[in-house]
């Protein structure tokens, strides 16, 4: 089975509401790149990834040449031909290797009528349990609702989430104000969910005292753990010798040499592994063993996902016998997708692991269209900037917070 013909569509598909970070803000939307590779039998094999707009789409036009006639089976040279770790000195082509290995799995799960998961050895488990992932939002530019700002604000949203999703892991993404004001937000949390698990991630905008420190302060609720309370190893190896709390990176840990630095002097105890970020699921799988071997927590990462990617979570996660904790997604923040059917859906905090061959999804034309048509409206978005502080300019660490208190709502275009 050859490749005959590679395809790329930006498309922007709306959020509930604008997700502020400790980088800026999702402006009320999410931009990604729908990858087709059509094989010469006629299947097609479908990929995604991060971003897009012009940059991307003219990226994979110009790899078209190359890989056309190139046999889907042979991923493991693919990898050096997209990836190749010396030539990676001077392109960026991880998430565009990710994309093309979801297609060529979609591609051979559908020529073998079996699932991903069974091309990868079977899965351990039907369905895969989520977190909430919790955001302070602005407002939803077209009506309003869906602010997260205050304490009583963020509380409301879990308790809503997890009435309609069923989630037992709850999630905050910090990293926009004041530390002292998001531990309070944390404590309103675990009093609220006592019998629920917790995680908190500021996105690496802390000093390793200030990690320190907010680390003794949760001690005793009932954590998961402290994702990427700074950006290092070094300082991450410090937080975790002063402190009881475990910690996660998806930041400090996204490849094999980076794996092989902390297992060898120990910072990090719960890898977050990314189809995107890692290349593929098959490099993740891999990474998972390794942790395994070496007693390291895993879970599944999320950047940001539309329906494609979110069946390359579940494939992967469904394979992993070391799987330690619920999976991060932001897909409870889409009000769409553009996969046949509409969003899949969450039972008891778990989306079922797709069966039908391949990835499980197919694309919906209409809804391709429609959002590929609303990037072209819209266009991108800066993903680090925040709306209401257009001078403003995220540093590590930060000392430059959002004020709780600004009850302003910025005019986004939705």
């Amino acid at each position: 089975m050859k490749i005959n013909d590679l395809r790329a569509t930006t498309v922007s598909v709306p959020l509930e509401a604008p997700l502020r970070h400790a980088n800026g803000c999702h402006w009320g939307r999410f931009v990604r790149t729908v990858v087709e590779v059509e094989a010469d039998n006629g299947l097609v094999g479908l990929g995604e990834m991060g971003g897009g707009g012009q940059s991307s789409e003219e990226t994979f036009r110009a790899l078209k040449s190359t890989l056309l006639g190139w046999d889907v089976c042979r991923l493991e040279e693919l990898r050096f031909r997209i990836g190749n770790p010396t030539a990676s000195l001077y392109n960026n082509h991880i998430q565009i290797l990710a994309a093309l290995e979801f297609a060529c799995l979609d591609l051979l799960g559908q020529a073998w009528g079996a699932p991903v998961s069974e091309i990868l050895g079977g899965r351990l488990r039907d369905r895969v349990a989520f977190a909430s992932y919790l955001f302070f939002r602005y407002p939803n530019p077209a009506n309003g609702n869906g602010e997260v700002r205050t304490v009583s604000q963020l509380v409301s949203l879990a308790q809503k989430l997890k009435s309609r999703c069923g989630f037992r892991t709850h999630k905050l993404k910090g990293g926009v104000f004041p530390p002292a004001y998001e531990l309070e937000c944390y404590r309103a949390l675990a009093k609220a969910f006592r019998e629920d698990h917790l995680r908190f991630d500021p996105n690496c905008t802390w000093s390793t005292e200030q990690g320190i420190q907010f680390a003794r302060a949760i001690d005793g609720l009932n954590n998961d753990y402290l994702e990427d309370p700074v950006f290092g190893l070094n300082g991450m190896r410090r937080i975790r010798e002063k402190t009881q709390v475990a910690l996660a990176t998806n930041t400090m840990v996204v490849n094999f040499e980076q794996l092989a630095a902390n297992i060898h002097d120990i910072a990090v105890d719960v890898i977050l592994l990314d189809t995107t970020f890692w290349g593929g699921i098959r490099p993740c799988v891999k990474a998972a063993g390794i942790c395994d071997t070496f007693q390291l927590g895993i879970s599944v990462h999320s950047s940001g996902e539309l329906g494609i990617q979110l069946a390359s979570m579940l494939h992967m996660a469904s394979v992993i016998p070391n799987l330690s904790f619920a999976a991060d997604a932001h897909y409870h923040e889409l009000v769409d997708d553009i996969i046949e059917g509409g969003k899949l859906n969450y039972q008891d905090g778990a989306i079922s692991v797709p069966t039908a061959p391949g990835l499980g999804v197919r694309l919906d034309r209409e809804k391709l269209a429609e959002y590929s048509e609303m990037y072209r409206r819209l266009g991108p978005y800066p993903y680090d900037r925040d709306p209401l502080r257009p001078c403003w300019t995220p540093t590590t660490p930060n000392d430059r917070w959002a004020d709780p208190a600004d009850d302003r709502r910025p005019e986004i275009p939705y």
